[in-house]
């Protein structure tokens, strides 16, 4: 959380900066610093197949395409599964009945974000997808183990860090294997 104290000294488009006098043990003042910006959410989307479906994304600011999962920044307002199925809507076209907060991570102490994990269970597309113009997001099918193997080797490169390290230990460890499918598809 940012300090009462604190002052806002900076708004950005995504990131505000807040600063505030912070007491050393010495006795001595420090100034201390902390980013404020919209919570996030991603999403493991399955499809009725077992399959899962990921993104080869560009955006504006980037020369070369990437791999992700869906999601993006929450509105004002919005609570994380609302914002979660907005952003499947738009980016994928695709909805689902069958939703699952998997993790809710904080990654750095300076910046105050949360970013909420879901997955999505077979997903069905309803909808033609509804791009913002900084967005080209082209879909793909990959299977449980191909999905494993991108994030671990990093193909996969905006993913939450626990789904990462989730999928690390899949990758050497049978029961975390079976532990991360089972997240995934459910029981």
């Amino acid at each position: 959380m940012i300090p009462e104290k604190a002052k806002k000294v900076f708004s950005g488009v995504i990131f505000d900066v807040y600063q505030w006098e912070q007491e050393m043990y010495d006795g001595s003042v420090e100034i201390f610093e902390k980013l404020d910006r919209p919570d996030t959410v991603e999403i493991i989307m399955t499809t009725p197949e077992g399959k899962l479906l990921i993104q080869r994304q560009q955006q504006p600011d980037h020369d070369e395409w990437f791999l992700c999962v869906s999601g993006g920044r929450m509105d004002k307002g919005e609570k994380p599964i609302e914002s979660a199925k907005r952003e499947m809507l738009e980016e994928t076209g695709c909805t689902s009945d069958d939703w699952e907060l998997l993790d809710t991570y904080c990654g750095s102490s300076k910046i105050n974000w949360d970013l909420y994990v879901y997955v999505a269970r077979n997903c069905k597309r309803i909808l033609e997808q509804e791009l913002d113009v900084g967005e080209r997001i082209e879909l793909m099918e990959v299977t449980f183990d191909e999905f494993i193997q991108m994030v671990d080797s990093k193909q996969i490169n905006r993913i939450a860090e626990s789904i990462r390290e989730w999928c690390i230990r899949a990758s050497y460890d049978k029961t975390k294997y079976n532990e991360l499918k089972q997240k995934i598809y459910g029981g």
